[in-house]
């Protein structure tokens, strides 16, 4: 296989799996007051844009068209 092709496939894995896998995003929050320490974590799970997933599946098939062999 041509490395574009490999490439294009990747990118285009990667645009799928990011349609459906959320990114978990934490936060550290805390309040120090002398020896007394107090933190709470909070943990957001988000998703990345629809249209950056299909950009991304897009330009993956473009490479493997680009990269397939004659």
């Amino acid at each position: 296989m041509k490395p574009f092709f490999v490439a294009g496939l990747i990118v285009m894995v990667v645009g799928i799996v990011l349609l459906f896998v959320p990114i978990p995003h934490s936060e550290n929050h805390g309040v120090k007051a002398g020896d007394t320490r107090i933190e709470v974590t909070t943990t957001h799970h988000e998703r990345v844009s629809p249209i950056v997933s299909a950009v991304l599946i897009i330009a993956g098939a473009g490479l493997m068209l680009g990269g397939r062999s004659r």
